[in-house]
């Protein structure tokens, strides 16, 4: 089983958890600061579930989409290697690790009663289901990058609840999740340029295949200008966030626009740079940024 595990972890690219989990802890320290300063022997408890909980998160949303999509990925070359596809892991193994996982990510989630909040285990179930609709969702829909960006966009919201609901009645919260939506979708719109043909053939509803390669790259870039901007409104209407945090806007501006011009020029020849090293920087900065600006007023 240990040897199953791994594979699985390894195939869905655990690593990749670093596009969500730094939004999810800018969400929980702006949520922690919210009546003030940070109560530390209660929010290190907290963000240790937070933690717990991405990660049984995003290995659910991941299996999910391994379950739904392997026939699909075993006739497309790129996917053809993934464990499910090639029966490397079988079908009934995966579904016990998802189940495994569901559950115990609703455990976790219970774990917050520990502070008086059980909005997190109520949330808990409709919250997997969001997660596991997504490869269902690109069967019929283009803007399945929409609804896979809005699965992101949970993160800072869910951390927010999870440590202190009352920030949901401010804007700086909703507009960091609005932020993660467009990110988000304007890079998976990027990442889906891969796929262009086996899409295509499979009736899957892609904004590439869908909608032709230029249309989609130019919503990807207003999505991205979007993100920008709704980053420029999270600065403006949070007291805490300073110069750092805007600093750390300008340097993502750059960088996507770096990552749309390599696009342009290379296409998916450097798809490991444009989808994986650029977003990956672009999520550390962002979250690193904000959570410093944070305890600096907090104190």
């Amino acid at each position: 089983m240990t040897t199953v595990l791994a594979k699985l972890l390894l195939d869905i690219k655990i690593s990749h958890t670093i596009f969500a989990m730094p939004f999810a802890l800018l969400g929980g320290f702006m949520a922690a600061t919210n009546g003030g300063q940070i109560s530390w022997e209660t929010f290190l408890g907290q963000l240790l579930l937070i933690v717990i909980c991405m990660f049984f998160a995003r290995t659910v949303a991941m299996l999910a989409n391994r379950i739904v999509d392997r026939d699909i990925d075993a006739k497309n070359p790129r996917t053809e290697n993934r464990v499910l596809a090639s029966n490397a892991v079988s079908l009934r193994t995966s579904l016990f690790i998802f189940c495994c996982c569901a559950l115990l990510f609703i455990i976790t989630t219970g774990l917050f009663i520990l502070w008086n909040n059980y909005l997190p285990l109520y949330l808990s179930i409709p919250v997997l289901i969001w997660l596991s609709f997504y490869p269902l969702c690109k069967r019929f829909t283009w803007l399945c990058h929409v609804y896979l960006g809005a699965a992101l966009a949970l993160s800072p919201l869910a951390a927010a609840i999870a440590v202190e609901p009352e920030t949901l009645h401010h804007a700086p919260i909703w507009l960091l999740s609005g932020m993660v939506l467009c990110w988000v979708a304007g890079f998976d719109i990027i990442y889906a340029l891969q796929d262009v043909d086996c899409d295509i053939r499979d009736n899957l509803k892609s904004m590439p295949a869908s909608l032709g390669v230029k249309p989609a790259m130019l919503i990807s870039q207003f999505l991205h200008c979007m993100c920008v901007a709704l980053l420029f409104g999270v600065a403006t209407t949070d007291s805490k966030l300073g110069w750092v945090f805007l600093g750390a806007i300008i340097l993502i501006a750059m960088l996507l626009i770096y990552e749309h011009l390599t696009v342009k020029k290379w296409g998916t020849t450097k798809i490991a740079l444009t989808f994986f090293t650029l977003n990956g920087v672009v999520s550390l900065l962002l979250g690193g940024a904000g959570i410093i600006d944070v305890l600096l007023a907090s104190k």
